[in-house]
């Protein structure tokens, strides 16, 4: 009789994991612990932080859902990386993500949060920009990079500038920004420098690129060597200072994730500029899939992730989330001098120009 119960146990036992078995491989998008169901993307690197927290990750739990997500540029997202393998695209500016809207024939975008880009410098430098009226106070209480007298200082040495004893430095006046090819940064910069090179318009058309190509190609080539993530010059300015990097192309969400960790990262003599006009980077999903979808909505409109995202420094959909870690950072709660970047088509176009004179 023991027998037979041990055998009758043991048959049950194994339909019992058998069925757990079968059960697992059905599920498909089920992750294992907890039955939470996965949902894979394709991001800008500067988003890679945000995703990757455990507060960001118990918040998705919270809706069923455990996102993972790959890294790479905005540029590359658009034209290159194979969507097929994702369920959403989530790209750090405007224009690549209407080519992949128009590419994919998707009908609804989020815009989540977006983040301004701006110039970190140091004091003596602010002070020695100011004295040559390239740097002036802003509508706000910041300070702004005047893009116009930027371009006609460029190409200037630092030691040529009047009364310079702070940085007389043999190299020309230029900010550090990422690889043009490859960052979306450098093409935000790039549609900066281009609107005011057109006579502040937006580039559009070929006439117009050829006319502001000659002036802001250089900006790019002289710089020699540069890296293809923002968190290269970033942490070249955190870490090696003034002497290496004066002036550095970031986003401004990196400066204010800083300074709200508060770890001595970001010291006194350490300020941010915003270039006048500025662009927004605006990151932007493209969901490919009812769950990618759900990803945009909860980035949207959940109080929790909202509030996330402005801890690490993006201005999100509730500009009075933003206004409170505004008030921490000491940075403006709005900016009024901001134009939009050109077309995807006329910013590839360009890229490619500066690409080939390489």
């Amino acid at each position: 009789m023991k027998r037979r119960l041990s055998i009758g146990l043991a048959v049950v036992l194994v339909l019992a994991v058998a069925g757990v078995v079968v059960w697992g491989r059905s599920g498909g998008d089920q992750a294992g612990g907890g039955g939470l169901t996965v949902v894979r993307g394709v991001i800008g690197s500067e988003k890679q932080a945000f995703f990757t927290d455990q507060r960001v990750v118990d918040a998705f739990a919270k809706q069923g859902l455990k996102v993972e997500v790959d890294t790479a540029g905005s540029r590359q997202i658009a034209t290159t990386v194979d969507l097929a393998k994702y369920e959403f695209a989530f790209p750090s500016s405007s224009p690549a993500a209407q080519k992949i809207q128009r590419d994919k024939k998707v009908t609804t975008v989020y815009t989540p949060f977006q983040s301004p880009m701006a110039v970190a410098t140091f004091e003596p430098i602010v002070q020695l920009l100011s004295g040559n009226g390239v740097v002036h106070k802003g509508a706000g209480d910041y300070q702004v990079l005047d893009i116009a007298k930027y371009l006609q200082l460029a190409g200037t040495r630092w030691d040529q500038l009047p009364n310079n004893t702070a940085y007389p430095v043999r190299k020309n006046v230029l900010v550090t920004t990422t690889d043009p090819r490859e960052s979306n940064s450098a093409a935000m910069y790039l549609s900066i420098v281009s609107f005011v090179a057109n006579g502040n318009n937006v580039v559009s058309g070929p006439d117009q690129e050829a006319k502001a190509l000659p002036q802001v190609a250089k900006l790019f080539l002289d710089q020699g060597y540069t890296q293809n993530s923002t968190e290269g010059p970033f942490e070249d300015y955190l870490s090696a200072g003034m002497g290496k990097t004066p002036l550095a192309l970031i986003y401004e969400s990196q400066y204010v994730d800083r300074v709200l960790r508060r770890d001595g990262s970001i010291r006194p003599d350490m300020r941010m500029l915003y270039p006048a006009p500025t662009v927004y980077s605006k990151h932007t999903l493209v969901p490919f899939s009812a769950n990618g979808n759900k990803v945009g909505q909860l980035l949207s409109t959940d109080p929790e992730l909202g509030k996330l995202a402005a801890a690490f420094g993006f201005r999100t959909t509730n500009p009075q989330v933003f206004r409170e870690v505004a008030a921490q950072a000491k940075v403006p709660g709005d900016l009024v001098d901001a134009v939009e970047p050109p077309s995807f088509e006329t910013l590839e176009r360009m890229l490619d120009a500066i690409q080939k004179q390489y």
